[in-house]
């Protein structure tokens, strides 16, 4: 085993696995609520940035906007649909509807995009960057890159602007927020807006690294639970490092045990952590 490679595949597999879950973390941290549909929209951003290069012959850095747009789309259709349910906090009728929302997505996409899997081919995905026996993908590069400037921005808008301070009223206690005047229909609106072009983004940027199946969303909701959980409910720099930490433990696991039982292995530390520590690693 080369253990130099294997910690590079961790570092980017870790950043992919943040980059997804982003959106889920403000969900959680603001809404206080899991939507079961993320994974397949991260399965739509993936198949609308291939729809938009192999079928409209857009450059991949304008079709990225063009998936994320899909996903704002999404978002806002999906609150807008379960508002009610949001604002009354009814979380099993939540789940549900966002359950078969998911379902609804991975549907009309093998319907629209065909259920056989498709390549996004990108001009980053095809240039290497070779140090002796160790490798990596400008696309790689860009992953990593592009999840640290968003954590980074997310972290900055959280923590010192109006928009944020709103948002954070939101989360401690809606009802309180209301009274003071703040628009919290618009907030969970902006909210699921947020995470539709988040996890679009991480589709258009993780998509290339893999080919894209129309049931891609349903693994990928699953280990992005892993992540948000791990790193605290709501907390950003706990998400950023629960997905590194994960992205590591995977590669590792996979080079050493088997890359079959890695979803396994990954609740079990899950389940030990939250033992240990029951807030995730961001917990004070």
């Amino acid at each position: 085993m080369n253990l130099g490679q294997q910690l590079i595949n961790g570092l980017v597999l870790g950043h992919a696995f943040a980059l997804v879950a982003i959106g889920w973390t403000v969900l959680l941290g603001v809404a206080r609520l899991v939507n079961f549909g993320h994974g397949q929209m991260y399965m739509l951003g993936a198949f609308v940035c291939w729809w938009a290069i192999a079928g409209l012959g857009l450059p991949y850095l304008v079709a990225i906007p063009v998936a994320m747009a899909a996903g704002i789309l999404v978002g806002l259709v999906l609150q807008r649909v379960m508002l009610k349910a949001t604002i009354e906090q009814n979380l099993v009728s939540i789940m549900i509807m966002t359950l078969g929302f998911g379902y609804v997505l991975h549907g009309g996409a093998a319907l629209v995009f065909g259920s056989t899997g498709q390549i996004l081919d990108t001009p980053l995905a095809q240039r290497e960057i070779v140090f002796g026996d160790l490798w990596l993908s400008w696309q790689d590069v860009a992953i990593i890159l592009v999840c640290i400037v968003e954590f980074a921005l997310l972290k900055l808008v959280l923590d010192r602007t109006r928009v944020g301070r709103l948002v954070r009223m939101v989360a401690e206690d809606p009802k309180l927020a209301e009274l003071a005047g703040v628009n919290i229909r618009n907030v969970y609106l902006g909210v699921f807006a947020f995470e539709g072009a988040a996890v679009a983004l991480a589709g258009a940027m993780v998509g290339p690294r893999t080919p894209i199946l129309t049931s891609m969303g349903f693994e990928e909701v699953i280990m992005t639970f892993v992540v948000v959980v791990l790193g605290g409910i709501g907390s950003v720099l706990g998400s950023y490092l629960a997905g590194i930490a994960l992205g590591l433990f995977t590669a590792l696991f996979g080079a050493l045990v088997s890359p079959a039982y890695t979803t396994a292995a990954a609740f079990a530390v899950l389940i030990a952590v939250l033992v240990l520590r029951p807030g995730g690693l961001a917990a004070r």
